[in-house]
């Protein structure tokens, strides 16, 4: 029997590429099992432009230990926006379904709003979710959106 880790704490994420109209969640995950020899994709979703709108897709379950922040994965859920933010925010509308995303995921595993992390919170080598990804901003919307 497999143990199911109890998720406490999500930890948000950029793919670091340009996202385009076409779904990279397949690249993305071929990357990971062929050249990183991982048994699936790192994250537990992501949130891309897939033709006209964001979706959010789905990675590994999210009581599966993920791959996606080094020492913090035992229980934490990891999500990716895709996309390349170091030099510009996201889009709104990927903004707006990551915001939503995150409150049912919170909601959903009573995760406190606190318990919202950047990945370059735990790894000082990395700028992930990007340098223009506004961690205090999304943690007060993402209040704003749970009523808190």
């Amino acid at each position: 029997m497999t143990t199911r880790m109890v998720p406490a704490r999500i930890i948000l994420h950029c793919s670091a590429t340009p996202d385009g109209r076409v779904s990279d969640w397949g690249a993305i995950r071929r990357y990971h099992k062929q050249i990183n020899g991982w048994r699936d994709i790192g994250y537990h979703f992501g949130i891309e432009l897939v033709g006209e709108d964001y979706e959010v897709l789905m990675g590994r379950w999210p009581d599966e230990t993920g791959a996606h922040a080094a020492g913090q994965n035992y229980d934490s859920i990891g999500v990716c926006f895709v996309g390349a933010f170091d030099e510009n925010t996201p889009p709104p509308a990927q903004w707006e379904r990551g915001i939503k995303l995150v409150a049912w995921l919170c909601r959903r595993f009573a995760i406190p709003a606190k318990n919202i992390f950047g990945h370059r919170e735990f790894d000082q080598k990395k700028t992930c979710p990007g340098r223009a990804f506004d961690l205090e901003r999304f943690r007060k919307e993402l209040r704003e959106e749970m009523g808190l």
